[in-house]
C-alpha cells in the first residue's frame, strides 16, 4: 500500500505542478519535471527511486513514444527525410567536438573526453514529444524532421559507442559488424511486421469477443516491438515509435487513438516525468560547479546549432531551423544509458557520473521553454 500512497502523491504534485506551469505561460511538462525533483531525493526526499516506479516509468515512455508513432504523418516523415538526416549528424558531429573540447579543457584524459564528446551526442526525444503534442505542433514538418532524426541519432550514436569500445579495449567482446547487423535485422524485421503481420494482427484480435480488443492488441504490439528494440540494440523508445506508426495504418487507429492517452496520461507518463527529477542529486555539487555549467552550456549550444544546422542546409528556414535544433536537445534517459555504460567501462570517471547525471537534467529541463520559445509565429 506504500506504494499505492507514492502513486497518489506523484499524481497530485505531478497535475498540480504541470497547471502551474502552463498558467505562468510554460509547457506543462516543464512543472511536471520540476515536480520530480521537489519530491526526489535532492529536496523533500519523499519518492525515493524503486524498482515499481522504475517498470511504471519504463512503460510511461514507451506509450508516450507510441502515441507519437500514432499521431505521425508518414508522409511528412518520408518528405523530410533528408532533413532528418542532415539534423541527425550535424547533432552529432558538432556536440562530439564541443564536448571533447570542454572535457580537455576541463583536464580530462582524451578516452574520457571522447566519450563525453559522444554522450553529448545522444538525443532522447520523449520529452519533446509531449511539448510539441501540448503545442498542437507535433504533426508539423519541424515535428516529423525531429523524429526522423532521433531514429538515425540513435542508430549512429549506438554504433559510435560499440566502435569506442572495441577500439579502447573496454569490451573484448563488441563487434561493430555484429552490433550493425542487429540493427539493421531489427529495421527489417520491424518494417515487414509493421506492412504485414501488423494490419492481419489488429483485424484478428479487434473480432475477439472481450472488452477493448483493439486497445489491448495495440498495446501487445507496441510492448513487443520495444522489447524486440531493446533486445537487438535499439532504443526501447524507438521499437514502441514504429509500433505507433504501425498502428496508425490500420483502420483501429481512431479507436486505439481514443483510449490509449487517457490510459497513458492518468496514470503511467506522469510517473515517466517524475522518474527523470529522482534522478537529480545535489551531493558535492558545489565541488564540481564549474563542470556542470561548463558542460551544460556546450550541451544546449551544440545541439541547438549543429541540429538547426542541419536544417537550414536541406532548405527550413531560420525560424524553423532553430525550432528543429531546440527539439534536439534534451539528452533524458539515452544520455543516462550512455553514461551508466561509460561508467561501468571506466570510460567515465565516478567522480564525474553525478556532474553528467546533472548535465542531463539540464538538457531536459531547457527544453520545454526553448521549443515553445522557438515554435512562436510558426
Amino acid at each position: 500500500m506504500e506504494f499505492v500512497l507514492t502513486l497518489s502523491l506523484i499524481l497530485v504534485v505531478t497535475k498540480l505542478a504541470g497547471d502551474a506551469a502552463a498558467r505562468l505561460g510554460q509547457p506543462s511538462v516543464l512543472g511536471k519535471l520540476l515536480a520530480g525533483i521537489l519530491i526526489g531525493p535532492a529536496v523533500l526526499g519523499w519518492v525515493h527511486e524503486e524498482e515499481l516506479l522504475r517498470v511504471f516509468s519504463e512503460i510511461g515512455v514507451l506509450l508516450l513514444m507510441f502515441i507519437a508513432g500514432l499521431e505521425t504523418d508518414l508522409k511528412q516523415l518520408r518528405d523530410n527525410w533528408r532533413t532528418s538526416a542532415a539534423v541527425a549528424f550535424g547533432g552529432i558531429i558538432i556536440p562530439i567536438i564541443g564536448g571533447y573540447s570542454a572535457a580537455l579543457t576541463l583536464g580530462l584524459g582524451q578516452s574520457q573526453a571522447l566519450f563525453l564528446g559522444l554522450l553529448l551526442s545522444a538525443t532522447s526525444v520523449s520529452i519533446t514529444v509531449q511539448t510539441l503534442k501540448e503545442m498542437n505542433r507535433l504533426r508539423s514538418r519541424e515535428g516529423a524532421a525531429i523524429l526522423g532524426a532521433a531514429i538515425i541519432d540513435d542508430v549512429v550514436v549506438v554504433l559510435m559507442l560499440a566502435f569506442m569500445l572495441s577500439f579502447l579495449g573496454t569490451d573484448t567482446g563488441a563487434s561493430l559488424v555484429w552490433v550493425a547487423g542487429k540493427k539493421l535485422i531489427f529495421f527489417g524485421v520491424s518494417i515487414a511486421a509493421a506492412w504485414f503481420l501488423v494490419p492481419w494482427f489488429m483485424k484478428l484480435f479487434g473480432k475477439l469477443r472481450v472488452t477493448e480488443a483493439a486497445l489491448s492488441g495495440s498495446l501487445i504490439i507496441c510492448f513487443g516491438f520495444a522489447y524486440f528494440a531493446e533486445f537487438m540494440g535499439v532504443a526501447g523508445i524507438i521499437g514502441a515509435f514504429i509500433a505507433g506508426i504501425s498502428v496508425s495504418i490500420t483502420p483501429s487507429k481512431p479507436k486505439v487513438e481514443a483510449r490509449i492517452e487517457p490510459l497513458a496520461y492518468a496514470l503511467f507518463v506522469p510517473v515517466f516525468f517524475v522518474s527523470i527529477g529522482l534522478k537529480v542529486s545535489f551531493e558535492d555539487v558545489l565541488d564540481q560547479l564549474w563542470m556542470i555549467i561548463l558542460l551544460s552550456i556546450t550541451a544546449v549550444l551544440t545541439k541547438w546549432i549543429g541540429g538547426g544546422l542541419g536544417a537550414r542546409l536541406t532548405g527550413f528556414s531560420v525560424r524553423s531551423s532553430s525550432a528543429i535544433g531546440a527539439g534536439m536537445v534534451s539528452r533524458g534517459e539515452v544520455a543516462l544509458i550512455l553514461a551508466a555504460t561509460g561508467l561501468a567501462s571506466g570510460l567515465l570517471s565516478e567522480s564525474y557520473f553525478t556532474a553528467v547525471v546533472l548535465v542531463v537534467m539540464v538538457t531536459t529541463l531547457i527544453t520545454p521553454p526553448l521549443l515553445k520559445f522557438t515554435n512562436r509565429g510558426l
